[in-house]
């Protein structure tokens, strides 16, 4: 058990829209992973500020979509509207969709997944395809701390 951590590791039952502003990168997948999702949301850390309208630039959604052959990553910010998206940034709509979510945190992410995906089952949900709605993996960022809120939102089939 992780002690002295923030993550709660609360398991729910919650919908979400988002309008989202960000970069993506493509990898091989599993072989690229994590150091692909790792570059890109660092690349767009350095350049966030450029997104106009975002509701909290300390908020990284990384929506993702894999097969077994390759995975693209996302690092966006949520934003109140569309408007003069920087160069090399792109805009993605997520409609609604159920999702099941966990609280964890940076330094426990493996254990958000194992848990999340342990209380679907306990609960009779099971994940939607990933052909139909993103996974995504909301982070908190906070300055001069070693551990930050990371929510896991895993869609699920309603």
């Amino acid at each position: 058990m992780i002690q002295n951590s923030i993550a709660t590791f609360k398991c729910e039952v919650v919908q979400r829209k988002l309008q989202l502003v960000g970069q993506c990168a493509t990898g091989n997948f599993p072989k690229s992973f994590p150091e692909v999702a790792m570059n890109v949301q660092q690349e767009f850390e350095n350049r966030r500020d450029e997104v106009r309208h975002a509701v909290n630039r300390d908020v990284i959604y990384s929506p993702y979509l894999a097969n077994s052959l390759v995975a693209t990553y996302f690092a966006c910010v949520e934003v109140q509207e569309y408007q003069d998206i920087p160069k090399g940034m792109m805009a993605l709509n997520i409609p609604l969709t159920t999702y099941a979510k966990i609280s964890c945190s940076n330094k426990t992410v493996d254990i958000g997944y194992d848990r999340i995906f342990s209380w679907m089952k306990e609960n009779g949900y099971s994940q939607e395809s990933l052909e139909k709605a993103f996974p995504i993996e909301v982070f908190y960022f906070e300055d001069n701390v070693e551990e930050e809120i990371v929510e896991l939102y895993i869609p699920i089939v309603e």
